[in-house]
């Protein structure tokens, strides 16, 4: 499972992560990706995830200034974030036209008798905000590819947010029914674009990666 480096340079490395490798050590294995990149760039450190099953664009800080400065670019959601997904069901009814964009408001918590899942609860749940549009439609398997935009960063957030509404993402082995889930080999989640401000020029560099599942339309 190969981690490809998409960018490099004094202050942080930019990644294509593959899906099925964690971004960071977990309970019962220290297989992940920042060990990987670790291996190549002594000084590289974590800056945010993506979920084991998802693929697609990471970046890691080199050196714990840089790391701050990332830190705070995403703590303060100052960066451009969009994924492609493929869900279940037709979308075209909610998003007519590319340009239609929809969003999903629901607050999102921890289910905590069912760790790691997420669930939406009114009441204790965090505010959660994520922005889609519907790029084709699939009449064959019955699916719809998405972009989607996180406006918010919580755990699982387009997971969810998609059930949520009724489209759960094809390969989704934590939140589909088992008959969408074995739909696919793999979520069909993928983070295509990244950009962000330099932690060192200030100045506003963006990245893309496409993914094999749902190409860009």
């Amino acid at each position: 499972m190969q981690v490809e480096v998409l960018y490099a340079d004094a202050a942080l490395v930019v990644l294509n992560k593959p899906s099925g490798l964690l971004a960071v050590p977990g309970k019962n294995s220290d297989e992940c990706l920042s060990l990987r990149v670790q291996q190549q760039f002594a000084d590289a450190l974590i800056v945010h995830r993506l979920d084991m099953s998802t693929s697609g664009l990471m970046v890691m800080a080199r050196g714990i200034p840089a790391q701050r400065l990332l830190n705070a670019h995403f703590a303060e959601r100052r960066v451009h974030k969009r994924y492609r997904a493929v869900a279940d069901g037709d979308c075209r009814s909610a998003s007519t036209t590319a340009d239609d964009w929809q969003t999903i408001d629901l607050p999102i918590l921890v289910d905590w008798p069912n760790r790691p899942l997420r669930k939406i609860d009114f009441e204790a749940g965090k505010a959660s905000s994520t922005r889609w549009r519907c790029l084709g439609f699939d009449t064959e398997r019955n699916a719809s590819t998405l972009e989607l935009e996180p406006l918010t960063g919580r755990s699982h957030q387009l997971r969810v947010h998609l059930l949520a509404i009724g489209h759960p993402i094809l390969g989704d082995a934590l939140y589909a029914p088992p008959e969408i889930a074995a739909l696919a080999p793999r979520l069909l989640l993928h983070a295509t674009e990244l950009g962000f401000a330099h932690p060192v020029s200030g100045e506003w560099i963006s990245f893309q990666c496409d993914c094999d599942f749902a190409p860009e339309a």
